[in-house]
C-alpha cells in the first residue's frame, strides 16, 4: 500500500511539473511571436513574468528583441526584475538602446531601468550602433560618458572604432577622456587610425588626443 501511494504522488508530481513546464513554454513563445492576447492570459494565471528561455533571455528581453511597444508595456506592467541580464550580460535597456528603440528605451528608464552599472552599459550600447538622439537621452539620465568595461572600453572608444564622428563629437562635448585607454594600452584615436578612421582622428585630435 505504501509502495501504490509513493507511486501514485510521484506520477502526479510528474504531471504537475510537465504542465507547469509546458506553460512556461508557452509564455515563451506568446512573447516571441507578439501574442499579447495568451501573454496576458499567462500572467492572470500567475506565469512568472521573470521566466527566462532555455537560451537565457528574459521575457522583456524577448519582447524587446521584437520590438512591440505595446507587448513590452503589458510585461512592464507586471514588474519584472528590469535590470536582469542575459547570458551575455546584456540587459533590455542595453538592447533597446543598441536597437535605437527610443520609445521603449524612455519607457525602461521610467521604469527604473539602470543607466549606468559594471561592464559594458547602454550608452556604450548606443555609440558602437550611433544612436543618436538614445545617447543625449541616456547622457541627460546621467549616463557616465567615461564608464569602462571589463577591458577598460569606453562609449568614446566604440564610437571612433565604428567611424561615427556625430557620436564621437557628442560624447566629447559631454566631456568624454580623449586619451583614456583601454587595458591593452589602445587609445580612442589608436582604434580610429587602426580602422583608418581619418576624419573620426582628426576629431579627437583636435579635442587633444595626444599621437
Amino acid at each position: 500500500m505504501h509502495n501504490m501511494k509513493s507511486y501514485v504522488a510521484g506520477v502526479a508530481l510528474l504531471f504537475t511539473t510537465c504542465a507547469v513546464a509546458g506553460v512556461y513554454e508557452d509564455m515563451i513563445h506568446a512573447v516571441k511571436n507578439d501574442d499579447e492576447r495568451t501573454v496576458s492570459e499567462l500572467l492572470k494565471r500567475g506565469v512568472d513574468v521573470d521566466s527566462v528561455s532555455p537560451e537565457g533571455e528574459s521575457l522583456l528581453t524577448l519582447a524587446i528583441k521584437g520590438g512591440k511597444v505595446s507587448l513590452i508595456k503589458m510585461l512592464l506592467e507586471a514588474r519584472p526584475k528590469i535590470n536582469t541580464p542575459n547570458l551575455h550580460g546584456e540587459t533590455p535597456l542595453m538592447l533597446a538602446a543598441f536597437k535605437g528603440q527610443t520609445d521603449i528605451v524612455r519607457l525602461l528608464l521610467d521604469k527604473g531601468a539602470a543607466v549606468n552599472h559594471s561592464g559594458w552599459t547602454p550608452l556604450m550600447y548606443a555609440a558602437t550602433s550611433n544612436r543618436i538622439d538614445i545617447a543625449r537621452i541616456l547622457i541627460a539620465r546621467g549616463a557616465d560618458v567615461n564608464a569602462t568595461s571589463d577591458n577598460g572600453t569606453t562609449a568614446l572608444m566604440m564610437a571612433a572604432r565604428e567611424g561615427h564622428a556625430p557620436m564621437v563629437l557628442l560624447l566629447l562635448e559631454h566631456g568624454a577622456d580623449v586619451n583614456h585607454k583601454t587595458k591593452f594600452g589602445y587609445s580612442a584615436l589608436e582604434l580610429a587610425l587602426d580602422r583608418e578612421m581619418r576624419e573620426i582622428a582628426d576629431i579627437l585630435i583636435g579635442a587633444g588626443a595626444e599621437q
